[in-house]
């Protein structure tokens, strides 16, 4: 029996693409076989799905007049048909239905958003659907993007309270050197709070937009809200099941989870940084209060500087005063609110603790 409930699984461009960038048709089937082996053990799983834009890229070779942002909408609009075409007719074999959810980094920028995400999803898995997540490539663009899919999938793990995220990369995991390296191996265990920046390779995907350096960053940041990652090979043969269903000690790097788990809103805070319209700086008193307790939330006399213009409720970002962000958190009243009552003794909080993570 599986110790997990439900998982995502991230599966990367160069996992599901050739070298040519067409689809492995191949590839794709042994993982929709694997997950269907999941799901008739009564797991749930949330695909967070790659390869749209390459497999777009591979339709339309004739594309050098295009600039880049065009040429992006344009094989994201072409390939995401034919991916999604092509998990469909894989999951009917097994006589399961997967549907699609294309979302932005705008969508979920609001907790309303968020939570009506999170309620299609809800609904889809109660009713026995596969979930199919991408990024809307066809209208985020530039500064509305995610950083790739490796940060959707942790947003995503996040909002469905999943118990594992799987990131499915090309290789065995992180190493402790060159991957082409004889000399180099898996770094098999990484402890909560553990730091990787020394082994981390600074180069990208061949067809993605991602790295393992966002692979490392994403996965520490879910680990500390409580959820194991696991970063692993998507070419193995069954490397799905028997990382879920064997007691086997599959090759991979696991993330230890943070023993107490993160609530579901400052689950949704954490993934915000993205999001955020502004920041708060703090006077030195204020950061040892919220930095030591863990338990105090902003209040205005502890705020020196203002940063942006932003409304009740949006998100902000949290400066210490070095200058450094230590966390990001919901603001309960507009900047200029913020402005005429910073450094103001008495006045209500401006970020309460219930809506702040602290890196």
């Amino acid at each position: 029996m599986s110790k997990y409930r439900r998982i995502v699984v991230k599966v990367g461009s160069n996992v599901l693409t050739r070298a040519d960038g067409t689809l492995d048709t191949t590839r794709m089937s042994a993982l929709v076989d694997q997950i269907a082996r999941l799901h008739s053990e009564g797991i749930e799983v949330v695909l967070v799905s790659s390869g749209a834009v390459a497999t777009g890229r591979s339709l339309m070779p004739q594309t050098n007049h295009l600039d880049s942002v065009s040429a992006r909408q344009l094989f994201s609009a072409v390939g995401q048909v034919r991916l999604i075409n092509r998990y469909y007719d894989l999951f009917g074999e097994w006589g399961i239905v997967c549907g699609q959810v294309l979302t932005t980094k705008e969508s979920l920028s609001t907790r309303q958003d968020f939570l009506n995400q999170r309620n299609c999803m809800e609904v889809m898995l109660s009713n026995g659907v596969i979930p199919i997540v991408n990024e809307n490539d066809t209208i985020s663009v530039t500064e509305l993007m995610f950083t790739d899919n490796d940060e959707l999938s942790g947003l995503v793990c996040a909002m469905m309270g999943a118990d594992a995220l799987i990131i499915l990369s090309n290789i065995d995991g992180i190493y402790d050197g060159a991957p082409s390296s004889p000399t180099s191996t898996v770094i098999r265990r990484v402890a909560c709070g553990e730091s990787l920046e020394q082994y981390i390779q600074t180069d990208r995907s061949s067809r993605g937009r991602g790295g393992m350096g966002t692979k490392s960053r994403i996965s520490q940041k879910v680990a500390a809200e409580g959820v194991e990652v696991v970063i692993a090979n998507g070419t193995r043969d069954n490397i799905l099941t028997d990382l879920v269903l064997s007691a086997e000690d599959v090759v991979c790097t696991r993330f230890e989870p943070a023993p107490k788990t993160t609530s579901g809103v400052k689950k949704w805070i954490a993934h915000s940084e993205g999001f955020a319209k502004g920041a708060l700086h703090l006077n030195e008193g204020a950061c040892r209060a919220i930095v030591e307790s863990r338990a105090a939330s902003i209040l205005p006399i502890g705020v020196v500087e203002v940063e942006g213009n932003f409304e009740r409720d949006d998100i902000v970002r949290i400066i210490d005063h070095n200058g450094v962000q230590i966390g990001v958190g919901r603001v309960t009243a507009d900047s200029d609110k913020v402005r005429s009552v910073m450094g103001v003794r008495g006045e209500k909080p401006l970020v309460h603790y219930d809506y702040m993570f602290l890196d």
